[in-house]
């Protein structure tokens, strides 16, 4: 809450509408017949060789390209996720906008993004390869847990997306509280471009700073403080 009046402040106004009230029940038109599932808008980025990742393009396209969508549509919208990723693979390096919704709400958010004039502008500056939305055409992931890792146990396959969904949206808060609007105003890409880079810089140091006791050490607190293993098969706590 307190992040949240922290936006209200810099901006005038929420960055995102409240969450829904009854977060821990499926959406209703799971059980009404409504075609609903899961859907995904995978931005990939440009990424030439031997260089790094441009990560900051993938705050750029949270804030100027999903945050649109997410309030237009959040009455429709049950459940979202960002993912990251960049690897020297056939998918390369791609941020991607994953939701719950119904098959008519996912027409439209893919039409949204693929009109919004920013991703011409990423496009022409060489930035951004390409944008590709799922087939609206069938539900293909109708279940909450479809979307999490099938090695996980049932439970938390179904309890893992609201998680996700909270620490996306406290992601793109952080990007909104760095990125207020002030007089100066970017009349390129270029400098659009520049701004994110001093934004992902600024979430960077507080993830490296803030975020052993912010995110990890009080997600440990709500397991009961019980270690957890790591990959070396090792315990830890935070």
């Amino acid at each position: 809450m307190a992040l949240l009046t922290v936006v209200s402040i810099v901006l005038g106004c929420s960055a995102l509408p409240p969450l829904p009230s009854a977060v821990l029940k499926p959406p209703p038109e799971v059980h009404t017949g409504v075609e609903t599932g899961w859907w995904a808008v995978r931005f990939r980025v440009d990424w030439p060789p031997e260089d790094a990742p441009r990560w900051h393009m993938d705050p750029l396209l949270a804030h100027r390209a999903a945050l649109p969508v997410l309030e237009r549509y959040h009455d429709e919208i049950f459940l979202w996720r960002f993912h990251r990723r960049a690897a020297r693979d056939a998918a390369g390096h791609q941020f991607s906008l994953i939701f719950y919704a119904a098959r008519h709400t996912a027409l439209r958010i893919n039409a949204d993004i693929l009109g919004n004039p920013l991703i011409e502008q990423a496009r022409a500056a060489g930035l951004l390869a390409e944008v590709v939305c799922d087939d609206t055409s069938a539900v293909i992931k109708p279940g909450i847990g479809d979307t999490s890792d099938p090695a996980w146990s049932p439970p938390l396959r179904d309890a893992w997306p609201h998680f996700l969904m909270g620490a996306s949206r406290t992601w793109l808060e952080l990007i909104t509280a760095l990125s207020p609007e002030d007089e100066f105003e970017p009349t390129t890409f270029y400098e659009t471009e520049q701004r994110y880079r001093q934004v992902n810089s600024a979430l960077t140091a507080i993830w490296q700073r803030e975020g052993r006791h912010a995110f990890l050490h009080h997600l440990n607190a709500l397991f009961g403080y019980e270690p957890v293993w790591i990959i070396d098969k090792r315990l830890m706590n935070f």
